[in-house]
């Protein structure tokens, strides 16, 4: 079962759903729009290693926006933090972005029930398009659970998203890795 704005709200006001700014003109029928935070984090190397940490630069989106351009993938985040605690969310792009040849994620669309932060974005383009701090990037589509999860994310060992940050994160997929 997929919330509608109404079942959104009453979540929100029971603590189960958390959304920091929360907008009410954001809030759609059954859906939440996300927006572009402010900094764009690109791998300085040109080949990455899933055992080994990337280096990365941080830019921010001046007043005027940033040109974003094909083969280069953009690690952003929401302006938005969210908490989810006893929902699942989806992140989807918005269709008018998707028409302009921005997808906003590779393949992280789904959340977990207990995750806790800003939204990391894996930003690639079609072709050159501008994009500005602040614009209506995504929406947050919440799925009711069958029944509580027994550990949520927050609460994993194995998790690695955790620490609240509005920075776009980088991949911390070598931790899941012993030192070479």
């Amino acid at each position: 079962m997929i919330l509608s704005d109404t079942q959104i709200l009453a979540a929100i006001e029971k603590g189960d759903i958390k959304i920091e700014p929360f907008r009410k003109e954001a809030l759609g029928s059954n859906s939440y729009d996300v927006h572009l935070g402010p900094y764009l984090r690109v791998y300085a190397a040109p080949v990455l290693d899933a055992r080994r940490p990337t280096p990365s630069n941080l830019i921010k989106i001046p007043p005027k926006g940033l040109y974003l351009v094909p083969g280069v993938l953009y690690l952003a985040a929401t302006e938005e933090y969210t908490e989810s605690h006893a929902y699942v969310p989806f992140l989807e792009g918005k269709s008018s972005i998707g028409r302009l040849g921005i997808q906003i994620h590779a393949t992280a669309s789904k959340g977990d029930v207990g995750f806790c932060n800003h939204w990391t974005l894996e930003i690639t383009v079609i072709q050159p398009v501008r994009v500005y701090a602040g614009m209506p990037i995504g929406q947050l589509i919440f799925f009711a659970l069958q029944g509580p999860a027994e550990v949520p994310y927050v609460a994993r060992p194995a998790a690695k998203y955790t620490q609240r940050d509005p920075l776009p994160m980088p991949s911390l997929y070598w931790k899941n890795f012993h030192p070479l």
